[in-house]
């Protein structure tokens, strides 16, 4: 007895069950759940148990039941947070992508939105849903869950700057505005494992929003130009084969390993960068490539090959680059015309520097087809032209004196001037919204007033006359935009000290620019890809390889909450 009761006295007591202490673990316990998708059971395994017994005896830990309720709790509770958020962003852009798992077992789309937060004064992108489809992908399919999901969160079609996707034709398709005509290549149905059932739907219309092509999808296609030229397909293949010798002997690894320390890099049609990444760490490990291949009595790569393959890299490196910056979640999309001027005048250069005909000829036809692919973004003429890209462009201070204002090139000044003509037509219609808007709530005082003075005296306000006289229509001054735009583009000829475009529109004053600020928020803010979208699907992928198969919601809300964080 004597044991038993000193041990008793000598246990740490429980938390109360509704201690801020007791909640905040088991919010805590309810978030590792639910970002990482195990199943609630989990709480009750016995190994879990004995772990966080250990951390804090004083926790009494949750049943299976209870954090399943905390979860969904924690689900509901972001997710309206965010929609309030939501709620008060002036434009946003959504974002599209589809991955199907491998052997075609399920597919996936993501939607996500990227705006800029009234609320915290910072761009955000957040996963907006996570949907399983069937197959076939087609483009009704696609417009139909992307109407679905923006009507949920409730966002007007009004507010959608763009919608940003690949290539294929069912996402082509689904957003082809009434009065377009825009075949899609086969360069590009081949990037897309989901374009296949698409050649009935390609002539149908299904949506008015406008669709901007993901540009670092679209440079990619520019840089598998490279598998067309023969000579330099006749190399590639050869340094694959090389790879594949050594990613296939653990012999020649782990020689390599002790070498360089380092290991050779498989190229992926569908992984960005990749060619350059394999050519850049093979050229990186060179004299240790050589060494192990003699060893293992390789045939290996001659010199002059070595040669011509460092004069390839030197073509993708600036590729590789800019698809790195213009990948980011939010803000890139002001760097898409600089990015893509910087790329031509590389490739007009580069047949010059080199001695390798053949990389001479991909340079240009490279140049002439990224000049065609690029077109909705660099020529005013084409009829798919979209001035977001330039106008973006425009109103970041650290790019738009030296891409647009400087640069005396005729086609260059009439991409300005398109890029000020939409920045003005835009904020025009946006003023003239809220002038309508502000009527009708007028017009709703008004009837509300005529009512309250056709009312018996015992019903009618005390003070009707002072009531009136206060709540009649302020006159409101409505500020020039061409004159905000001009005044901006003065500022431009002076020192920018500001690190980023964000910072310097940060800095203004609210009178300064009144019209011009909140707009140049909003579409600086804009991603030049659909990369957040594509990178759910990582999540994805783990939540449903092999037998870990998750309900539609359980994989949604462990996206949603993984993704969707402040922190």
């Amino acid at each position: 007895m004597g044991p038993s009761i000193q041990s008793f006295f000598s246990s740490p007591l429980k938390y109360e069950a509704d201690s801020a202490e007791q909640t905040s673990k088991e919010e805590a316990i309810a978030q590792w759940i639910g970002r990482t998708g195990l199943p609630a059971r989990s709480v009750e395994d016995e190994d879990f148990v004995k772990m966080m017994l250990t951390i804090d005896k004083r926790l009494t830990l949750p049943k299976k039941a209870k954090i399943t309720n905390s979860v969904d709790k924690l689900y509901n509770t972001e997710r309206q947070k965010f929609q309030d958020r939501l709620a008060t962003a002036r434009k946003l852009t959504i974002g599209l992508d589809i991955w199907t798992k491998k052997g075609l077992t399920a597919s996936f789309l993501a939607i996500s939105a990227c705006y800029y937060c009234t609320q915290q004064n910072m761009s955000r992108h957040i996963l907006l849903r996570l949907e399983q489809i069937s197959h076939p992908h087609t483009a009704e399919c696609i417009k139909t869950c992307v109407d679905r999901c923006t009507e949920d969160w409730g966002i007007p079609k009004e507010k959608i700057l763009t919608v940003i996707t690949d290539n294929g034709s069912n996402m082509v398709a689904a957003f082809k505005n009434e009065d377009a005509d825009e075949p899609s290549s086969e360069d590009d149905e081949v990037q897309s494992s989901d374009e296949e059932s698409e050649e009935g739907d390609e002539e149908q219309r299904y949506g008015a929003i406008k669709r901007t092509p993901c540009v670092v999808h679209t440079l990619q296609l520019v840089v598998n130009m490279t598998q067309k030229e023969q000579g330099v397909k006749r190399l590639l293949d050869k340094v694959r084969g090389l790879v594949r010798l050594f990613r296939k002997s653990s012999v020649a690894t782990e020689r390599l390993l002790q070498l360089c320390g380092l290991t050779l890099v498989k190229d992926c049609v569908t992984r960005w960068s990749s060619s350059y990444q394999m050519v850049s760490r093979l050229l990186e490990v060179k004299d240790s490539i050589v060494l192990v291949a003699d060893g293992m009595d390789w045939d290996g790569l001659l010199p002059s090959e070595w040669q011509k393959l460092a004069a390839l890299k030197d073509l993708l490196l600036p590729f590789a680059e800019h698809t790195k910056m213009l990948q980011s979640d939010t803000m890139s999309l002001s760097l898409v015309v600089p990015a893509l001027l910087d790329l031509s005048a590389h490739l007009s250069q580069f047949p010059q520097d080199t001695g390798y005909r053949d990389l001479a000829g991909l340079a240009q036809n490279m140049k002439a087809n990224m000049e065609q692919r690029f077109s909705c973004f660099l020529d005013p003429m084409d009829p798919k032209f979209s001035p977001l890209a330039t106008a973006a462009c425009f109103l970041d201070p650290t790019v738009s004196p030296e891409t647009l204002i400087e640069n005396e090139d005729r086609q260059i000044q009439e991409l300005l001037r398109r890029a000020e003509d939409y920045i003005s037509q835009t904020i025009i219609q946006q003023q003239q919204q809220e002038e309508e808007d502000d009527d009708d709530a007028y017009k709703e005082e008004e009837e509300i007033k005529e009512a309250a003075e056709s009312a018996p005296p015992s019903k009618r306000p005390r003070f009707r006359f002072f009531s009136k006289a206060r709540t009649s229509r302020p006159l409101r001054q409505k500020p020039s935009v061409r004159q905000e735009i001009q005044k901006f583009k003065e500022q431009l000829s002076q020192p920018i000290h500001e690190e980023s475009a964000i910072d310097f529109w940060a800095a203004q004053g609210s009178t300064m620019y009144q019209t011009l600020k909140p707009f140049a928020f909003d579409l600086l803010t804009m991603p030049a890809s659909q990369a957040f979208a594509e990178r759910v699907f990582s999540i994805t992928g783990d939540l449903t390889r092999g037998r870990r198969n998750r309900a539609r919601l359980i994989l949604e809300r462990s996206a949603f909450l993984k993704l969707n964080r402040d922190g």
